[in-house]
């Protein structure tokens, strides 16, 4: 299937549910309006989008990502951050995060992902205000492996049956920063750092899209602690079942990358698996995304969520 959206634009879909390829863009000399509408309704239609073939650097990166929101600025990054562009964080700086720790970069993403399905979330989905969009270009990539997956959380909570679709709506659930992690033996830095730096809000379990008014199944598996008002042992439960309904293979999409590969996903719609395949192979892959600023989440009921610890609304 091929669609037409305007401005030259062809969007293909290449999953059932979720995942579209665009053509006819060269996202480094800019966009015009229709070409910005197509891309924006393809995204909130198939939730990530893909352009391959693209010659971003790093000031056209933010200059597309602007075109569409406003970047976030963290307030700290890794040295292999670009200096002069604040909006940008390289994602080869996650390997040195273990080495803060004392750690080597394997052993502190076992404990990160000590459960096949930890793995699985959204990007800052501890804070009051999540990212609403993230947009991702490789530059350089293994010739094998690397590649990220991601889940379509409306077609997971659709999938749902009647019944459990109206016991969930009402449900909130606490994200907590550092979730699941497996401490050390003795003394751990990256548990004293979890705990100096903590960032947890209450949050809807299912989500109404702002733009869309799609309702989405709100759990992931790196930040997702506790879902409130119900015991320890039945949350447990709980979120193992829908952790699991929202990784189901046929609401997936799964990206092979290339060197020029751009990935724009919607942040609220979706939960993503970065690859754990490629640290053994010894190939660099140097990623780099802008996120664009989010709004608070809203449930059925037309509550937002609330901050528990750590963060503000638009405060970074």
């Amino acid at each position: 299937m091929t669609t037409g959206q305007g401005g030259g634009i062809e969007v293909r879909p290449v999953a059932g549910h979720i995942g579209a390829e665009i053509t006819g863009v060269d996202l480094a000399a800019g966009l015009d309006e229709a070409q910005v509408a197509a891309v924006r309704a393809a995204v909130l239609r198939w939730k990530v989008v893909f352009f391959r073939g693209q010659r971003l650097g790093h000031e056209a990166h933010v200059r597309f990502a602007r075109r569409f929101g406003e970047p976030v600025v963290l307030r700290r990054r890794g040295a292999a951050s670009p200096a002069g562009h604040p909006e940008i964080e390289t994602t080869a700086d996650r390997l040195e995060l273990g080495g803060r720790y004392g750690m080597e970069h394997d052993e502190w993403l076992r404990r990160r992902r000590h459960v096949p399905l930890r793995g699985w979330h959204c990007d800052h989905g501890a804070r009051i205000d999540p990212p609403a969009a993230t947009i991702l270009r490789a530059e350089t990539v293994p010739p094998y492996g690397g590649d990220t997956t991601w889940s379509n959380l409306a077609a997971a909570y659709a999938g749902l049956s009647g019944p459990v679709r109206a016991f969930v709506d009402g449900l909130r659930a606490e994200h907590r920063l550092g979730v699941g992690y497996q401490s050390r033996p003795g003394d751990d830095a990256y548990v004293r750092h979890l705990l100096d730096h903590q960032i947890a809000s209450l949050h809807p379990l299912v989500r109404v899209h702002p733009e869309t008014g799609e309702r989405l199944l709100s759990v992931n598996g790196y930040y997702v602690e506790h879902i409130e008002d119900v015991s320890r042992a039945e949350s447990r439960l709980l979120l193992e079942l829908l952790l699991e309904q929202a990784t189901r293979p046929e609401y997936t999409v799964r990206f092979r990358w290339e060197p020029g590969s751009v990935a724009f996903w919607d942040n609220r719609a979706t939960i993503h698996l970065a690859p754990s395949d490629n640290a053994h192979l010894g190939h660099p892959r140097t990623m780099h995304r802008v996120m664009l600023a989010g709004d608070v989440p809203v449930g059925v009921d037309g509550k937002p969520s609330e901050a528990l610890v750590g963060s503000a609304p638009g405060h970074w």
